[in-house]
């Protein structure tokens, strides 16, 4: 995503900004600590059940993280709690309306997890803190905060206006998660920078592949310009996997992201040139996919099959009027009683209140296990080497699916969920990947 999801949710999100103000959730232990490279080694505890870790080895003396401990411990029956130098997790937030609608539940998700990971132990029997620091207008000095405090690894904010300057002061040093981007430019090994999710290419990708598979043979698409960080990059990779497949794209159409609602030029062009049975993709926002649909079944064109993003999930193609069938790649497909929605359902029943953008959160915990995870593997805790160490996770089995980076430069080659509204429910109907 980019720069102008910002004014497009904006709107979208009224609801969710009015909702989220900055609730201090950035507290924390504010006593000044040693710089992360000065933090002691955390040695493997003699009872290991007690913490949040289970043989065998994956890696060069790391154990496997228990996920499933930490998620069903209960916080009003925990354990002896952990003591020793603690593991640092920084959150470098955007709070601000539009970016907030996944920071603002993400940087409330994750406090509460490390709660139950010192309820079970701590990592490998030190104690688990977090700090947010809201990035607003100075994402550096929010970031040398977190950097002064002790972090261990930082979880970032989903858009390059505020993770670049983050990892401009983090100099590479530190390793930091994207947790919800899917922009291939934020991900680079060389210098810690690791997206948690599929990039841009391979979410567009799955999306030519599912429509290929549905037996579609031709595509309309829409696109902001060849090139163009996620409205451009996204059409551009549809195309490229559909016609790599054997797929023609009939029309190409473009338009302008988070404003237009009014389609009558582009319509009146693939009036002459349809055949009712194309697959119309973009990466547009909700209630823009919704118009356009309208606006070409206006013209008898009620046989076309339409699939987008992750900006689709982001902006609620689930609550919009006209959506039957609508498909979409969002990060995570949650059902009724898995282990996102029990995770889900524990916060909600532990503080009293529902986290919004459902489907991007699980993002964030995984953030926070994998730098675990690296930990564990490296036996350390300086930041350049767990970076080190994160760089060659394989296989790690996270809460949004299995993460790998060794063989990468920082993007895990992960499956992507397509799900379509079905009779009114969102629902997962195929995984690519």
């Amino acid at each position: 995503m980019k720069l102008k999801f910002l004014l497009a949710l904006l709107a979208v999100f009224s609801l969710v900004a009015a909702a989220c103000g900055n609730d201090d959730d950035g507290g924390g232990d504010t006593a000044p600590a040693p710089e992360p490279t000065e933090a002691p080694t955390p040695e493997p505890t003699e009872t290991p059940t007690a913490a949040p870790t289970e043989a065998p080895s994956t890696g060069d003396g790391g154990a496997q993280l228990f996920i499933d401990a930490v998620l069903s411990a209960d916080l009003d029956n925990c354990g002896t709690p952990p003591s020793g130098d603690p593991i640092r997790v920084g959150m470098a937030m955007d709070f601000s309306d539009v970016v907030g609608f996944v920071d603002i539940p993400g940087s409330k998700l994750v406090p509460f997890i490390a709660e139950k990971v010192n309820c079970v132990g701590g990592l490998n029997g030190f104690p688990v803190e977090v700090r947010v620091a809201e990035v607003g207008d100075d994402a550096v000095l929010a970031t040398q905060e977190l950097l002064d405090w002790g972090a261990h690894f930082l979880i970032g904010p989903p858009f390059a206006d505020f993770a670049l300057p983050i990892l401009q002061t983090t100099e590479g040093q530190v390793p930091l998660f994207v947790a919800a981007s899917t922009e291939p430019t934020l991900a680079d090994a060389s210098i810690n920078s690791f997206l948690v999710t599929f990039d841009d290419y391979g979410m567009s990708g799955a999306a030519a592949q599912w429509a290929w598979d549905q037996g579609i043979t031709r595509a309309i698409v829409f696109t902001e310009g060849e090139g163009i960080p996620y409205t451009g990059i996204n059409p551009d990779a549809f195309m490229a996997k559909f016609e790599e497949l054997g797929g023609e794209v009939v029309s190409v159409q473009t338009y302008v992201w988070a404003a237009d609602t009014d389609f009558s030029a582009q319509v009146n062009e693939i009036a002459g040139i349809s055949q009712n049975n194309e697959v119309v993709f973009s990466a547009a926002l909700g209630f823009q996919v919704t118009a356009l649909r309208g606006q070409l079944e206006g013209q008898g064109l009620d046989g076309l099959t339409y699939i987008g993003t992750d900006a689709l999930d982001a902006t609620g193609i689930q609550f919009e009027d006209n959506n039957e069938g609508i498909a979409h790649t969002p990060h995570t497909s949650i059902s009724p009683g898995d282990r996102i929605d029990t995770m889900l359902a524990d916060y909600e029943a532990a503080k009293g209140e529902a986290l919004d953008s459902r489907g991007f959160m699980a993002l964030y915990v995984d953030s926070m296990f994998l730098g675990f995870q690296g930990i564990l593997d490296c036996g350390c805790t300086n930041p350049a080497d767990i970076g080190a160490a994160v760089a060659q996770i394989e296989g790690f089995q996270g809460l949004t699916g299995e993460i790998t980076y060794a063989g990468t430069n920082g993007i895990p080659p992960k499956a992507v969920p397509i799900n379509q509204i079905v009779d009114g429910v969102d629902t997962l109907v195929a995984t690519i990947g």
